[in-house]
Formats: C-alpha cells, structure tokens, sequence
C-alpha cells in the first residue's frame, strides 16, 4: 500500500476550511464544477465529534493548523471577528482562515477573503489548500473543511466533511504544504 491510495469508500470524503476577496488571479488553477476532496493514508485529518486530529505523519505545521481549527469550534459567526484580536469571541471566513494559518506559522496578520486569492502557490497543496472568491474563503486541511458557510446554519467556523461547490474559487496553498 502507498501512502497516496484511496481510503475505502465507508471512510468517505473529509473536507476543511474559509475566507474570501475580491480581485481574482488569472494564473491560480480554477476547479471545474464540484472539486472532491482527496482522502489518503497518511495524509488524511479525521473528525472525531467536533475536533479534528492529524495523522502522525503530518508535518508540524499542520498539527498546529489542525489544533488552531479546534479551538474555533463553537464560536459563533461575527462579520469582522479574528481581525481585531487573534483570540475573538466569533470569527468570519478570513479571521478563520488567517487564525489557523497565523497559529501553524504559515502567515502573520489577518488577510481578508480577497488578500487570499494571492496567498502562497497556486493550485492545491499536498496538506493544506486555500478556496478563495469574492467575498468567501474557506480551508480544507488534510480532507477536511472548515469553514463559516454551507456548514447548513453558517453558525460559524466548523469541521465538516461534506462537499460544497467551488465554482469560483481559486485554489492556492503554502508553500511546501
């Protein structure tokens, strides 16, 4: 077995994360439709519950992501939150995404969902792929996505291991991740 083999189909597909802007980049790899998440051995985030947990074989940074992810669930949906202050009572799409990417070393500050369709490389990355519009963003760490929105409620940031349409959205990722 690789570790880049699919995992059996009752695992299913694991999803993660949010933010979004407004100016595009032509150069960024756009998805056709519905882009489906990879699930691998090895490089999968499980949910368990709420919380998410990294595999072992992950590199440091995304154990950092994955833990930053955690300490969101349960806060509520704030338009402007994780902007003024890294630690908020609520957060929207892009103090999500910049809470987690700040706490696994991989930014500094708080970009908006529109400073996030230049953020890194283009295209998705190995562990950790950036989905950025106008106006959205969200995060798929190893599978699984967090996110503010089409969670079902928009209670705000959540794991979530379904599918949503990407049409729209550029695809970019940190650098070696």
């Amino acid at each position: 077995m690789t570790p880049f083999r699919l995992l059996p189909p009752f695992l299913g597909l694991l999803l993660a994360f949010a933010l979004s802007s407004c100016s595009t980049d032509s150069s960024s790899p756009k998805p056709k439709g519905d882009y489906k998440y990879e699930f691998v051995y090895g490089r999968s985030v499980i949910l368990r519950g709420r919380m998410a947990q990294a595999p072992e074989s992950a590199p440091e940074a995304v154990k950092r992501a994955v833990a930053a992810g955690n300490r969101l669930q349960g806060k509520p949906y704030i338009y402007g939150g994780g902007h003024r202050r890294h630690e908020d009572v609520g957060y929207d799409c892009s103090g999500t995404a910049s809470y987690v990417l700040r706490n696994a070393g991989l930014m500094t500050g708080t970009g908006t969902s529109g400073s996030f369709l230049t953020y890194g490389k283009p295209g998705p990355g190995k562990w950790i792929t950036i989905y950025a519009k106008r106006g959205h963003v969200f995060t798929v760490i190893g599978g699984l996505r967090l996110d503010t929105g089409y969670n079902g409620q928009g209670e705000g940031p959540r794991w979530n291991t379904k599918s949503r349409p990407t049409k729209g959205y550029i695809m970019r990722h940190p650098p070696g991740l």
